[in-house]
């Protein structure tokens, strides 16, 4: 069946406790993996009548990135960690205690599962080999401070379709794409909309790229966050998405939307790069899809929550979201 974005509708709502950061699963199973605000890594299957999460215990903090790599779950958090699990028992099988300085953000799997990048604060990108745990190389082009002279963050992270490739993506907008194999940096890239100093009532810097995507040809890298914040405690501000052909160093598309307000906090380019769909929100939560081709919104959906995570389908016909209290799936045919 064909992938219709026009035809995005809810199939499955789930409530869960506490705030499910980050999302991975295989593309033909109803097995997800989460990592949550309670410190724990959940694994619910949506074949169930009412989910429930099994959950997998080792960090002491908030779980921000999950990756499934060949045979391997492995997970990041704020305490710096990360786990690799075996899905079988729930155990770790093995703990990289102080894998950063700082929090971890994001973490992502080559598709292969030969290898994962993990992302934190300290604005390292680190490369881990999957099977040993070994760390390949770290990747390093991110200030560690904003220009403002404030702690800078290190948000994103993925990796392209056939491995060659990481983006990484900051605090002020600032974007790398590095050569997985040597560690060399291809290119910089710049979205400084995405950054707002506020200096009057909280003097620090907020918002950045929250989110980073190639597409599946690996010609573009779509980045997204938010647009310049007027109200800095309700994250009022326009959702945003730019995409640029990273090679020519050029911006192609930029969305932005001052109706779904928030974050944009994940991305996922749809089959034959047709079009590109974000997920993300402020109190609330959203589902964008845009047509890359006539460069504009092909439809917008609200979310029954702030949306922080999701895997689109290969073949781009459903979509698994997951947020502050549920897991929500979609149809796009």
């Amino acid at each position: 069946m064909t992938a219709d974005p026009n035809k995005l509708t809810k199939k499955l709502e789930a409530n869960v406790p506490g705030i499910l950061f980050c999302l991975d699963k295989r593309d033909d199973a109803t097995v997800i993996h989460c990592g949550s605000s309670d410190a724990k890594v959940y694994t619910f299957d949506l074949a169930d009548e009412k989910p429930t999460g099994k959950p997998m215990e080792g960090h002491s903090s908030y779980v921000t990135g999950v990756a499934l790599a060949g045979k391997h779950l492995v997970s990041g958090c704020y305490d710096c960690s990360l786990i690799w699990w075996d899905l079988e028992t729930g155990k770790p099988t093995r703990t990289i205690a102080d894998a950063h300085a700082r929090w971890i953000r994001g973490v992502a799997a080559s598709p292969d599962g030969s290898f994962v990048a993990s992302v934190a604060d300290d604005m390292v990108c680190r490369l881990w080999d999957a099977e040993s745990g070994k760390m390949m190389r770290a990747l390093q082009g991110h200030e560690l401070q904003t220009p403002h002279h404030y702690p800078s963050m290190l948000y994103a992270c993925a990796i392209s379709s056939d491995g060659k490739l990481v983006a990484t993506a900051d605090r002020v907008g600032h974007i790398v794409v590095w050569e997985a194999d040597s560690g060399r940096s291809l290119a910089t890239l710049e979205a400084p909309v995405m950054y707002t100093w506020d200096p009057t009532q909280r003097r620090h810097s907020i918002g950045g790229i929250r989110s980073v995507a190639f597409s599946r040809d690996n010609k573009l890298v779509a980045v997204g966050g938010i647009g310049k914040i007027g109200n800095i405690d309700h994250l009022g501000g326009p959702s945003r998405v730019e995409v640029f052909d990273w090679q020519a160093g050029e911006q192609t598309h930029e969305f932005s939307n001052d109706k779904l307000k928030g974050l944009v906090e994940t991305l996922a380019f749809g089959p034959d790069d047709a079009w590109l769909v974000a997920g993300g929100g402020d109190h609330s939560g959203f589902i964008q899809v845009f047509d890359l081709k006539e460069k504009k919104p092909l439809k917008e959906e609200k979310a029954p929550m702030h949306v922080h995570d999701m895997v689109l389908s290969a073949d781009g016909t459903s979509l698994c979201t997951v947020g502050h209290g549920r897991i929500v799936t979609w149809e796009l045919k």
